[in-house]
């Protein structure tokens, strides 16, 4: 028998636990993304709005050719991201890391985008490189999305210093909406230490991942100038959610409203089904968050439905039972058939990434003791 040292806590307010990377709970029992979420009521939206008005026109009144790069996959966010620069009289170059798992309703929105009015590239990095690069960051940290995330944050910045392009428009900050320092979650600017905590990286650059198999100009892509750089370069690299009220339903409802496609089929991993729903690798990026933290994509999801009003706790925690660990079987053949391993070699790496801190077990079977959900199937 394998037990933890210490229970995990719950947020009394959401249902995110405090093994979720930059979340914190304090003595009142409440995470500081729900904390940061309040202060959301006491912001004058307006007001920021003009400030990003202010953005939008020293961008233009400083280019000379494209005023801003924005960073999209064609998804909710993104299509509402464009939506907003274009509002505000941005001419943008769109600027899209073409996943090798991309979906067919992911191609349809990211062409729905494109026909909002934007130049596009989509940047395909070569597929070799790319297995290379996955397996060795799966084999490190039990992490598909290390080249996905490396690639998002860094080609964007790479074009817009070499072309002289003013202005970056990021979407959310993370740090805000799901737990982060007091700085972290009320700047506006995405720099270099975001991007060490909250770029999804585990704190690697493409030098890390230099090996026999993977040439410093292999991960070409995977470098770029650091937000220190660029800024000294005149690019600044804003989030969009700071000056606009960030709320995944009425993301969604914008990106809809101009062409947008929810997944008929429902949600490919999580409760939302107008999210992670371009790419068939993502719900393995966020099913290994149940070894790792003992979590799912729909805590989450639950988790912002409840800070917005739209659902209690009680019945987040019933639908998180109703939809028990979501394990994405057929997206796992698909990224096992991309990347030449077998399921069972898959299965095999994936538990070494399994906590100890906060799994047990015993007779055979795992479980996580005085989880939040009761009744919870551990079979």
């Amino acid at each position: 028998m394998v037990s933890g040292s210490d229970a995990m806590r719950y947020c009394r307010k959401c249902v995110l636990p405090d093994t979720r990377p930059g979340l914190t709970i304090g003595d009142t029992g409440v995470c500081n993304a729900c904390e940061a979420h309040a202060t959301k009521e006491s912001i004058d939206w307006a007001q920021r709005e003009k400030l990003f008005a202010e953005v939008a026109r020293e961008a233009r009144t400083s280019a000379s050719g494209y005023d801003c790069v924005i960073p999209v996959s064609g998804g909710k966010d993104s299509t509402w991201q464009v939506v907003k620069c274009l509002e505000h009289g941005l001419t943008p170059l769109a600027v899209t890391w073409k996943t090798p798992g991309r979906t067919r309703i992911g191609q349809r929105n990211l062409d729905n985008l494109v026909q909002l009015g934007v130049d596009h590239i989509d940047y395909k990095v070569n597929s070799e490189t790319e297995k290379k690069f996955m397996r060795a960051a799966f084999e490190r940290f039990g992490a598909t999305a290390i080249p996905m995330h490396m690639a998002i944050f860094n080609i964007p910045v790479s074009l817009a210093v070499r072309s002289r392009i003013p202005l970056i428009v990021w979407g959310e900050n993370s740090a805000f909406e799901y737990g982060g320092t007091e700085e972290q979650r009320t700047g506006f600017s995405l720099d270099d230490a975001w991007l060490e905590k909250y770029g999804v990286t585990h704190g690697t650059t493409a030098r890390d991942w230099v090996s026999v198999e993977l040439t410093e100009k292999d991960l070409a892509a995977y470098s770029g100038p650091s937000m220190k750089e660029a800024a000294a370069a005149g690019v600044r690299a804003v989030f969009l959610g700071y000056y606009f009220k960030w709320d995944p339903n009425a993301t969604a409802a914008v990106a809809e409203a101009n062409g947008f496609e929810r997944d008929k089929e429902g949600a490919r991993t999580g409760y939302y089904d107008h999210a992670d729903i371009d790419d068939e690798f993502i719900s393995v990026h966020h099913w290994m968050k149940w070894y790792k933290f003992g979590f799912t994509r729909a805590f989450d999801n639950l988790a912002l439905e409840i800070r917005n009003g739209r659902l209690e706790r009680d019945a987040a925690i019933e639908i998180i039972r109703q939809y028990g660990e979501q394990r994405p079987d057929a997206d796992i053949r698909r990224l096992t058939d991309f990347l030449g391993w077998t399921t069972d070699g898959f299965f095999d790496r994936a538990e070494k990434f399994r906590n100890p801190e906060i799994w047990q077990c015993e007779n055979g079977f795992w479980s996580i003791p005085d989880f939040l959900v009761p009744e919870w199937s551990w079979s």
